[in-house]
């Protein structure tokens, strides 16, 4: 039997989790079971990131692999189906699936290369929108969690988190957004959307595998309106935007792009994109904290005052 050893990061960083040290701990000889069932060698050392681990194989005629190791959780179940639905267009290729596990086998790309690393800011951002532009074009399967069912549980959260907040201002600035995503809470969309589509989440192709330069990864599939998958690219790379000198223009700038690209209504948009900062907001407090982070008090109140 194959045995990998897990880095100890990725070990510890499951230790929290509901299920966590059981998964972990069972987690070896999934991987020697799948190395065995599809035939796969492996080829190079496991890489993670916060909730998956991915092992580089190759299959029996040579291609390279990657197999995909992560707990079965409400936001994981609806990878496969993402995938399969956009069949390699934009997003990497799945080539085999387990669904009792969740073992996912994709085609590889270059994990040292993603769009985080392109050092023109606005080169970056323009790949990433033609990329949602894409894949938010495809009707959601049937299914998925709808973003219906996720702004309902936002609302009904709210009251509960908001006296955890220590500045009413905050608190404030959160009801304010949760009345703008009411608005639009009863047109919630049926795109297929990807969820979690910032630059990092974006990987180069291999050289010479005759695919597109870049492609979406990592997806948490959701059905609902494409204004709900813009949030990953306006506060991810935030350095960027600090450098700018101006926050707010820069935030503006990037939505704007961002919306024509991909061929957004900007108030419905931004409402939707409001969303984000009450769900982001609300993951925070549940994780403890009693203030808002800034890069989510900016971006409301940039595109607060432009709601009409």
């Amino acid at each position: 039997m194959t045995h990998i050893s897990l880095p100890e990061q990725f070990a510890a960083s499951c230790e929290d989790r509901d299920d966590g040290p059981e998964w972990i701990a069972a987690l070896p000889a999934l991987i020697a079971e799948f190395l065995e069932r599809w035939d796969l060698r492996p080829d190079g050392a496991p890489a993670h990131g916060m909730a998956a681990l991915v092992l580089p194989v190759l299959r029996p005629d040579g291609t390279p692999a990657a197999l995909k190791f992560r707990q079965v959780t409400e936001e994981s179940v609806g990878e496969p189906v993402g995938l399969r639905e956009w069949a390699g267009d934009g997003a990497v290729r799945l080539l085999d699936h387990d669904a009792p596990s969740g073992t996912l086998l994709l085609e590889r790309l270059d994990i040292r290369r993603s769009l985080a690393s392109v050092p023109d800011a606005e080169a970056a951002l323009l790949k990433l929108a033609g990329l949602l532009a894409r894949l938010v074009a495809r009707p959601a399967p049937a299914g998925l969690r709808t973003l219906a069912d996720v702004t309902d549980a936002m609302l009904t959260e709210l009251p509960r988190a908001l006296p955890a907040l220590a500045d009413p201002d905050e608190r404030r600035l959160l009801e304010t957004c949760a009345a703008a995503v009411r608005e639009v809470r009863d047109e919630p969309g049926d795109r297929l959307l990807h969820w979690d589509l910032h630059y990092e989440n974006v990987l180069a192709s291999l050289p010479g595998s005759g695919r597109e330069p870049w492609l979406a990864i990592d997806p948490e599939p959701l059905a609902g309106d494409p204004g709900f998958d813009l949030m990953p690219a306006l506060d991810n790379r935030w350095d960027d935007i600090v450098a700018t000198g101006d926050i707010a223009r820069a935030v503006r700038r990037r939505f704007d792009l961002l919306t024509e690209v991909v061929g957004l209504d900007r108030q419905r948009a931004m409402r939707w994109t409001l969303a984000r900062v009450l769900q982001n907001s609300l993951w925070d407090v549940e994780d403890g904290e009693d203030e808002l982070q800034d890069t989510q008090v900016a971006i409301a109140e940039t595109l607060l005052p432009q709601l009409t």
